[in-house]
């Protein structure tokens, strides 16, 4: 069994992710915000959860837009387990709204934390996984790279750096003998609050600019919803499954990437090729040692 670090493990995803891995039998630490106060009912769940079933589940306070916070976090899980096997990268948040709107606060904002508050999440843990040459990184990613849905413009950025990241970081990781594996929830209808707390662009006077496409924007999560076959059930609980099933598998033996779409849209025959493609060209260049996990 492994010692597990969830990243945004308030609500949603994350939550019943940190849930099913803790039944799985490994250690789980669910990591929020400030879980003593603006999440204190969320991580209280959780506490409560664990001691009603036996299990080794915890909360730790990891922000995930603080290079201090995930240095603590991560310190924490390994003095306290005694190491740490898996990190999965799952925080984020959405933004609703049109792309002129966002002013570049808003979008750097966007990309802070959804991209590089990975980025300081694996800083903080790596050094670990490093020194003991295994571990694995699981990204919660998102089919929207290649879907593009209109009005969701910073978000879509965002989830596309989040991704070359793990990308990019993951030739370097392997040398090491860590593991990737990039899982992509499609849109998810049911048992989040994504849709419900997204935030909105800030210039309110280009935002009215484009009062016309009000109507388009006010049926967005219908539109999504819309998307997927009736009597299928697009809830988040799926993606917690296929994240259990990635990390029982054998070193060695997980995916690469593996697609968890309720809307059908075909993201999973896209990444084959793209990612196909992308390990030719690394070969190519002669890198292929980067594609492989060394012991």
């Amino acid at each position: 069994m492994s010692v597990i670090l969830i990243t945004g493990a308030a609500t949603g995803i994350g939550h019943l992710t940190a849930k099913q891995l803790a039944h799985d039998g490994h250690t789980v630490w669910a990591s929020m915000r400030d879980p003593q106060g603006r999440n204190a009912a969320h991580a209280a769940t959780l506490t409560d959860y664990a001691t009603a079933n036996g299990l080794d589940l915890h909360v730790v306070d990891l922000d995930v837009s603080s290079q201090e916070s995930a240095n603590q976090a991560v310190a924490a899980v390994v003095e306290t387990s005694g190491g740490l096997d898996v990190v999965v990268q799952n925080a984020g948040h959405l933004y609703v709204g049109y792309v002129e709107a966002f002013t570049d606060e808003d979008i750097a904002h966007l990309l802070d934390v959804n991209a590089i508050g990975a980025h300081r999440v694996n800083r903080a843990a790596l050094p670990y996984l490093r020194t003991q040459r295994s571990g694995t990184l699981l990204y919660v990613g998102s089919t929207i790279i290649v879907t593009t849905p209109p009005f969701l413009g910073p978000y879509v950025a965002s989830k596309a750096a989040f991704d070359a990241l793990a990308v990019v970081t993951s030739y370097e990781a392997a040398q090491f003998g860590i593991e990737t594996s990039i899982v992509m929830p499609g849109a998810i209808t049911q048992g989040t609050s994504h849709f419900p707390n997204a935030s909105r662009a800030s210039d309110a006077e280009v935002t009215a600019a484009y009062a016309r496409l009000d109507p388009l924007v006010a049926r967005n999560e219908e539109a999504t919803a819309s998307l997927v076959r009736p009597g299928v059930r697009a809830d988040p609980q799926g993606v917690a499954d296929e994240i259990s099933r990635v990390l029982a598998l054998p070193r060695g033996q997980k995916p690469f990437r593996t697609v968890v779409d309720f809307t059908e849209a075909g993201v999973d025959h896209v990444m084959a090729f793209a990612d196909l493609t992308r390990e030719a060209f690394v070969n190519r260049m002669g890198f292929g040692e980067t594609l492989q996990l060394h012991n």
